[in-house]
């Protein structure tokens, strides 16, 4: 076999494998019934085959999470307002975290999965690539005496583990959480008032 040949099928298999995990993690509310050979047999190759493309079921996950990731990516790096560069930071701040917490809505169990199985997700590129862009922008905007501390707090507030407790069964609905978070990127990114002036002599 060619090696051009062997890179198409090495390609045309990780894709394979992609969209078989993808649709498999979509009819199960619980990303640990998913095993790495229901996901093989479904796309059709031998385990050998998904851990030489992903490594383990972890590296899996987040090629996963990164081809979800994807267009939410495109928007913010080309995109138009209210996610796209062009945008004020003020107003890009809050979009953007409104944007990710919709996004672990969207794919709570698979998020869940993977934050739970990195040893830190604070390591992970994913969450680098949206604390590096959150720090941007906060140094942007004269509310944060630390930038990166305050992109690292915001970002807390959208972890999956945190996500599920208050969305769960008896929590908050969407429309709610997405409106608590809203309020709290809205105190944080507004100026404290200004204490009183030196007492007159």
């Amino acid at each position: 076999m060619s090696e051009h040949r062997s890179r198409k099928d090495a390609v045309r298999n990780r894709e394979a494998v992609l969209a078989a995990a993808d649709a498999l993690f979509a009819r199960r509310e619980n990303a640990e019934d998913v095993t790495t050979a229901e996901v093989a047999a479904a796309a059709g190759v031998g385990k050998g085959t998904l851990f030489r493309a992903f490594g383990d079921r972890a590296g899996l996950l987040r090629a996963l999470y990164e081809a979800r990731l994807e267009p939410l990516g495109a928007a913010v790096g080309t995109g138009p307002p209210p996610l796209g560069p062009d945008t004020p930071p003020a107003e890009r701040v809050p979009a953007l975290l409104d944007a990710l917490l919709r996004f672990k809505l969207d794919n709570r169990a698979l998020a869940l999965a993977l934050e739970d199985g990195d040893a830190s997700p604070y390591r992970t590129e994913h969450y680098a690539r949206w604390h590096a862009l959150l720090r941007t922008l906060l140094e942007r905007i004269p509310v944060a005496a630390d930038s990166g501390f305050t992109a690292h707090v915001l970002l807390a507030a959208i972890r999956a583990d945190l996500v599920e407790h208050l969305a769960g069964p008896g929590g908050l609905g969407r429309e709610e959480l997405r409106a608590r978070l809203a309020e709290l990127v809205g105190t944080v990114l507004t100026p404290a008032p200004a204490g009183p002036g030196p007492a007159g002599g």
